[in-house]
């Protein structure tokens, strides 16, 4: 993700699983054995510590449980197949989420969904996330990849400081007071619009 991020020549990013199973069912509980508990939270990853401000779609397909919904619900957009299933489940194996799931499933839901989700570990169909805004939309599992990527490619097509500003807008400002993040928002707004691109753009309107 670190490569993504500083590669000039990439600007949005797909996230996906390997056929049509599953998405990511979160940690192997099995793997874990022996290791300190401090490194298996996602310190320093994209789902907590890493900004990314460039576009990330997951392209959900199958089981996203636990820490696989976590990583969802740390990307930006989030597209599903019908067969996709959603659950943060850990309470349900004796822990609690923590690649962010309790802090950003809050703020996609109201809190009383988002406590029912997670305290009771509760499971969800693709429709189902699709009824409560958390998924953008769902396709047959056959038209993932191509939905994903027709998305991806409608975004790289834009330009990137502005995207990338946008997003890092939307991200900082949640933790901000509205002057605040306005402010922000201002200063944001006054690097993109220093780009030549952006004098090209309105060049090119006024020639229309």
């Amino acid at each position: 993700m670190a490569d993504f991020r500083d590669d000039p020549n990439l600007s949005v990013g797909i996230i996906t699983g390997a056929g049509d199973k599953s998405f990511c069912t979160g940690m192997d509980l099995k793997s874990t054995i022996g290791l300190p508990t401090d490194s298996l939270f996602g310190e320093g990853t994209f789902v907590r510590g890493l900004d990314i401000w460039k576009p990330l779609i997951a392209a959900v397909n199958g089981y996203a449980f636990g820490g696989g919904f976590e990583i969802a619900l740390a990307c930006d957009i989030r597209i599903a197949s019908e067969n996709a299933s959603f659950g943060l489940t850990e309470v349900t194996i004796g822990l609690m989420p923590g690649w962010g799931g309790t802090q950003r499933l809050p703020r996609l839901l109201s809190v009383g969904k988002a406590v029912e989700l997670i305290l009771m570990g509760k499971r969800i169909t693709a429709g189902e996330a699709f009824r409560l805004n958390l998924v953008s939309k769902v396709v047959p599992t056959g038209d993932l990849a191509t939905t994903a990527e027709e998305w991806a490619g409608q975004i790289a097509k834009l330009d990137s400081t502005a995207v990338q500003s946008a997003k890092q807008a939307m991200i900082r400002g949640r933790n901000m007071a509205l002057r605040d993040g306005l402010t922000m928002e201002s200063e944001l707004l006054s690097r993109v619009a220093a780009f030549r691109d952006f004098d090209a753009s309105r060049n090119a309107l006024a020639e229309e």
